[in-house]
C-alpha cells in the first residue's frame, strides 16, 4: 500500500492548498496523537513536542496541530522557531512520546509541511505513517473535557539545544583560530547557530539571520550559497557554513569561495573516524551519492551501501547495520554516535574537528578526495511521465553512450517537490552536461 500524504520527508505542499490547511492539520494531529500514543499506559497524559521554522504560516498550522493533539488527549509542549534536529533531541530530553516539526525544509515560504519523530528521536517508519493515514480517513472521536490535553511552552528550549550541540565535541575543542561566516537562510538556525560557534571561540560573521516569515531560503542558505561565497571572500574568512531553512542540512564554502557539498563533508568525517579507528562498520550514502565517494570508501576498505534518496532511509540502513555515519550530497549528514537524526550544526562541528585535527584548511583536506563532476537538473513536473517506459530506457542507453559508458545516470521523481530530477556524473563534465541535456529533451517530448 502506497502512502497518500507522506513523502520522503513528511508531508509537504503549498500552504492553503490541501493537505497543508488548518482543517487537515487538526485531523492529522488527532490521528497522529492516537497512533503514536496507543501503547501509552502511564496514568499521566502523553506529550508531544512541537517546533517550527520561521515561515509565517507556521503560526496557523501550529495552532491547528495543537487543537488536534489536545482532542486526542495529548499534552503539547511548544518550542517556537527552532531547528528540526532540536525537536528530536528535546523529545528524548523531556520524555515526550513523539515530536513534530512544522517545516518545508529548503522550500520557499509559500510551502509548509510536517515531520514526525518517535520518542527515540527517529523519523517514523513507512508502516507507522500508513497507520496514521488510515486513521485520517475516519471521523474524529473527541475526548470529553476531562481527558483533553494541555499546552505549555518550553521556555529554555534554545538554551538546552545550544548546550547539547556543544556537548558533542570534546571540552578541549575550540574554534579560536577560525573566522567563519554563517548563513542561517533566514530560518530556524538564526538564534542557535551564531551562539554555538561564538561560544566555541570562532570569530563569527552572520548573514541571512533576520527572518520575517516570508524570506526563508530566499536566495540564501544551503540551496542558494552564492551570497555566502561572496561573503567569505569579502570577509577574508577561513570558511563559510550554510544551513537550510530548518537546520538539518549543511554545506560549506572554502576560503577560495568554492562550494563543499554533503558528500565531501561526510567523507572528511569518515576519513577522520577511520584514521582514529573509531568508525564502526561502514558508511551509508544514497542513490545520489557521488561515485568518487564510493571509490574512496573502497580504497580505505570501508563498506559502503546506498539507500533510497531521503535521510530517513539513510537512517534506517544505519540502524539496521549498527553503523554510525551516513548522508546525502544535499547536506543531510547523520552521525549516530552524536545525534539520532541529521543535524546541520553538529555535522559542521564534526567537519571542523576533522580539519583542525588534520591541521590543514578545508581546501587542502579536499585535494586528496576529488569528486566526479555531477550535473543535476530539476525539471518541473507538468505531466505524468513514465520513467520506466521503453522510450526512457533507450534514452538512458543513448545518454550512457554520450558519456562513453563512464559514470552514472539517475532519473527520479522528487519526494518533496513536483519535480523530475535528472543526474549525470562522470570523469568528463562536458559529456555529463551533454547527456543531461539529451535526457531532459527526451523527457519533455
Amino acid at each position: 500500500m502506497t502512502r497518500k500524504y507522506f513523502g520522503t520527508d513528511g508531508i509537504r505542499g503549498k500552504t492553503g492548498e490541501y493537505p497543508i490547511t488548518p482543517e487537515f492539520f487538526i485531523k492529522l494531529g488527532y490521528a497522529a496523537g492516537i497512533v503514536l500514543t496507543k501503547s501509552w499506559n502511564n496514568k499521566q497524559r502523553p506529550a508531544v513536542v512541537i517546533g517550527k521554522d520561521t515561515r509565517i504560516s507556521g503560526y496557523m498550522l501550529e495552532s491547528a496541530l495543537e487543537s488536534g493533539f489536545s482532542s486526542a488527549g495529548v499534552d503539547v509542549l511548544l518550542t517556537g522557531p527552532i531547528p528540526t534536529p532540536a525537536i528530536a533531541f528535546l523529545t528524548k530530553s523531556v520524555g515526550a512520546q513523539f515530536g513534530v516539526v512544522i517545516s518545508a525544509s529548503h522550500n520557499s515560504f509559500e510551502d509548509n509541511g510536517i515531520k514526525f519523530f518517535s520518542d527515540l528521536g527517529l523519523k517514523l517508519s513507512d508502516e507507522v505513517e500508513l497507520e496514521i493515514e488510515t486513521l485520517l480517513e475516519k471521523e474524529i472521536n473527541r475526548n470529553p473535557s476531562n481527558k483533553l490535553g494541555k499546552a505549555r511552552r518550553i521556555d529554555d528550549a534554545i538554551d538546552r539545544y545550544v548546550s547539547f550541540c556543544k556537548s558533542t565535541v570534546d571540552s578541549s575543542f575550540n574554534l579560536n583560530s577560525l573566522k567563519i561566516v554563517l548563513d542561517c537562510a533566514h530560518g530556524a538556525t538564526y538564534q542557535v547557530a551564531p551562539k554555538v560557534f561564538s561560544d566555541l571561540g570562532a570569530e563569527v560573521v552572520v548573514i541571512n539571520n533576520k527572518p520575517d516569515g516570508l524570506n526563508i531560503n530566499n536566495n540564501a542558505g544551503s540551496v542558494h550559497p552564492e551570497l555566502l561565497q561572496k561573503s567569505v571572500l569579502n570577509n577574508n574568512a577561513d570558511l563559510g557554513i550554510a544551513f537550510d531553512g530548518d537546520g538539518d542540512r549543511v554545506v560549506m564554502i572554502d576560503s577560495n569561495g568554492n562550494l563543499v557539498d554533503g558528500d565531501q563533508l561526510l567523507l572528511l568525517i569518515v576519513q577522520n573516524y577511520h584514521k582514529k579507528d573509531i568508525l564502526k562498520g561502514g558508511v551509508v550514502g544514497t542513490l545520489m551519492t557521488n561515485l568518487a565517494f564510493e571509490e574512496q570508501c573502497k580504497k580505505l576498505e570501508i563498506p559502503f551501501l546506498r539507500s533510497n534518496v531521503g535521510d530517513r532511509y539513510v537512517s534506517e540502513l544505519l540502524h539496521k547495520n549498527k553503523w554510525m555515519l551516513g548522508g546525502e550530497n544535499s547536506g543531510h549528514i547523520l552521525i549516530t554516535n552524536k545525534h539520532s537524526t541529521g543535524d546541520g550544526i553538529i555535522s559542521a562541528l564534526q567537519v571542523l574537528n576533522s580539519i583542525l585535527e588534520a591541521k590543514q584548511p578545508i581546501e587542502d583536506a579536499l585535494k586528496s578526495i576529488p569528486m566526479y563532476p555531477q550535473v543535476l537538473i530539476n525539471l518541473p513536473l507538468t505531466k505524468k511521465v513514465d520513467l520506466t517506459s521503453s522510450v526512457m530506457e533507450q534514452a538512458i542507453i543513448d545518454a550512457k553512450l554520450i558519456m562513453q559508458n563512464k559514470g552514472r545516470i539517475l532519473i527520479r521523481e522528487s519526494g518533496t517537490q513536483p519535480l523530475i530530477r535528472v543526474m549525470t556524473e562522470g570523469p568528463n563534465k562536458e559529456k555529463a552536461i551533454k547527456a543531461a541535456d539529451f535526457l531532459i529533451k527526451k523527457i519533455k517530448t
